[in-house]
């Protein structure tokens, strides 16, 4: 932007409308810019960075569609691609995604401890519940299911279908399950290091409802 150099020069002496006139502006443009510096855009996107950058320190494998997803969880009502943008310029990527090998990174750090330890078994109704997220390629697109399984049993008691592979998605089945069961005890609910299962929105429902999460590799098996 070429106003604070209008600024300048006419600090020194030199007329606004030839300086105007000269970078092929009106002066019009150029008073309306010095009685407000700083455009209503400007600002708006200055608190959208600082809401981005705290968004990303609680979780640096968010990418900046769970980071559009955390600002609309807090209120924010914004567009992907302003997010985008705005992630663009502060270089805010996933730390888990490598340039040239999209989704091929390393799983974010573990937010609970393994109370599993790969004993995929239970002696009772809600005592352990894994849950993770399947893709699946439909006639218009792929979308994705989280399940919850209750390990007595091996009972899918919720679930959630989404053609985004959100921390929302896994939220709704987790709240699913919940609501089915009504777990009066503590239920251990293991998944893998997956952002959408570290997200603070997942984590929460899990402190609310007193249940234990549960943490472990990349991937599990049965």
């Amino acid at each position: 932007m070429s106003f604070p150099l209008v600024r300048d020069l006419a600090a020194k002496g030199f007329p606004v409308r030839l300086t105007c006139g000269v970078l092929g502006f009106s002066t019009q443009a150029y008073y309306q810019w010095l009685a407000k510096p700083v455009s209503d855009r400007d600002l708006e996107d200055a608190y959208l960075t600082n809401a981005l950058l705290d968004a990303h320190s609680d979780d640096p494998a968010f990418g900046y569609r769970f980071l559009s997803d955390e600002l609309e969880r807090a209120g924010i009502v914004v567009g992907e691609r302003r997010v985008w943008r705005l992630c663009s310029q502060q270089k805010l990527w996933s730390t888990t995604v490598r340039k040239g090998r999209r989704g091929k990174g390393k799983p974010g750090p573990a937010v609970h401890d393994d109370h599993v330890q790969r004993d995929f078994t239970a002696t009772a109704p809600n005592r352990k519940w894994v849950t993770d997220i399947t893709e699946h390629p439909t006639g218009e697109g792929k979308v994705y299911c989280c399940a919850i399984k209750d390990l007595f049993g091996n009972r899918i008691v919720g679930y959630a279908i989404s053609d985004r592979m959100t921390a929302d998605l896994a939220v709704t089945a987790l709240r699913a399950a919940i609501v089915r069961r009504q777990p009066d005890g503590v239920v251990i609910v293991h998944a893998d290091r997956g952002a959408q299962f570290r997200a603070r929105s997942f984590r929460a429902v899990l402190a609310a409802a007193g249940l234990k999460g549960s943490m472990g590799r990349v991937a599990f098996r049965r």
